[in-house]
């Protein structure tokens, strides 16, 4: 089996994985998550995964680096008080 067929199976579960689901994390085999607000953020490309945040800015990933995609909630970000 070669990369392309590895990499075209790891966007099909991704794909399967995105179906129905709320806010998500997508997590990559270097530690990073990504944070999903509605799976309507997500593009599966044929070679690459683009992920947009709530502020429209794009990360752009290789879908053979996604270790998993679990249920998020919102996470609201509070400025400490200095």
């Amino acid at each position: 089996m070669g990369s392309w067929d590895i990499k075209r199976m790891n966007r099909e579960i991704i794909r399967q994985q995105l179906v129905g689901q709320k806010p998500l994390t997508i997590r990559t085999s270097d530690g990073k998550e990504f944070p999903v607000p509605h799976p309507e953020f997500v593009l599966v490309g044929r070679h690459n995964i683009v992920i947009e945040d709530e502020n429209g800015l794009l990360d752009i990933i290789d879908p053979l680096h996604v270790v998993s995609i679990r249920p998020g909630s919102r996470r609201k970000t509070h400025k400490l008080a200095a």
